[in-house]
């Protein structure tokens, strides 16, 4: 199920995991194998991964298995799983003829995320292993700048596209945008080259799913960034500026402060008094925290 001790650091490197964790992996490696029970889990978690492999919207409940892990290898358990998993994705891709620069860049968030954990924590692990089974099951795509997640109108996004006069119902397949950490300016040229790709990839690889609407839930689309904190001519708000509201505008969203203190300072626990002003973005939301504000998650669509 797992590469030897000699090839398993060429299987990370091939994941972006960072250097610094590549010992420690090999050297678990070692005690996981020697432990059944530890190899029945890491068996069970890929069987349950892989299952409908390439099905979009499946819940697989990776995090709770994970969590049944030994104390010794729980910190990097997930990586396992995935690793054990990745020539099933790498077959899924192939059959689907994407290409082993996709594959490989967007199975390459396993390190990302696990660069974000070690910069909030300061030790090695996952971050978000729920997250990650997006891509090994073939739902979700690095192309250029953004990522983009098969998915389905839920109902009150799908309203709101269809009060805006497009003929779509919720149910209908949409693509969830999403915009990756470490990854460079949030650029209107960078999202159009993804766009642009994007169009041309799902319509290649994924040609019987009518993709007609791309759909966005962050706080980069609330609006106060616009209104009050940052130059008309930001990425962020030229960015806001792609999308139509996705909900009723009369909806009361619960506040998501921490959101934005994770996704910009790297750990939502940070107090918010000390948040630094380094940026335009990081002056936006402390300073809007410490004045008594709230950030919330919006939503927004628009048409591919």
């Amino acid at each position: 199920m797992l590469p030897d001790a000699d090839t398993l650091p060429e299987t990370l490197l091939d994941l972006a995991v960072p250097h610094e964790d590549i010992n420690d992996l090999v050297a678990l490696r070692r005690t996981l194998t020697a432990d059944a029970g530890a190899m029945r889990l890491v068996r069970e978690c890929v069987e349950e991964l892989v299952r409908d492999i390439g099905e979009a919207g499946v819940e697989v409940p990776l995090a709770e298995r994970v969590a049944e892990a030994p104390a010794a290898l729980a910190p990097y358990f997930a990586v396992y799983v995935f690793v054990a998993a990745l020539p099933h994705t790498r077959s899924y891709h192939r059959e689907r003829g994407v290409t082993a620069d996709v594959s490989r860049r967007t199975l390459a968030d396993l390190g990302r995320n696990m660069a974000f954990h070690r910069r909030r924590h300061g030790r090695g692990g996952v971050e978000v292993p729920q997250w990650l089974t997006h891509h090994f099951r073939g739902e979700l795509y690095q192309l250029g700048r953004l990522q983009f997640e098969r998915a389905r109108l839920g109902q009150r996004t799908g309203r709101a596209v269809a009060q805006a006069g497009l003929d779509v119902v919720p149910g209908e397949p949409c693509l969830n945008l999403h915009i990756p950490d470490f990854h460079g300016p949030l650029s209107p040229a960078a999202c159009d080259r993804s766009l642009e790709l994007a169009r041309e990839f799902f319509a290649r690889h994924f040609p019987r799913e009518r993709y007609r609407v791309a759909v966005c839930h962050s706080w980069l689309l609330d609006p106060q960034l616009k209104k009050h904190h940052l130059a008309p001519d930001s990425n962020i708000v030229r960015f806001q500026e792609r999308f139509e509201p996705g909900r009723d505008p009369g909806e009361e969203p619960e506040p998501a402060d921490t959101e934005p203190v994770r996704f910009v300072f790297g750990d939502p626990d940070l107090p918010v008094a000390g948040l630094p002003r380094r940026t335009s973005v990081e002056r936006a939301v402390g300073d809007h925290l410490r004045a008594g504000g709230h950030w919330y998650v919006r939503h927004g669509w628009f048409r591919l």
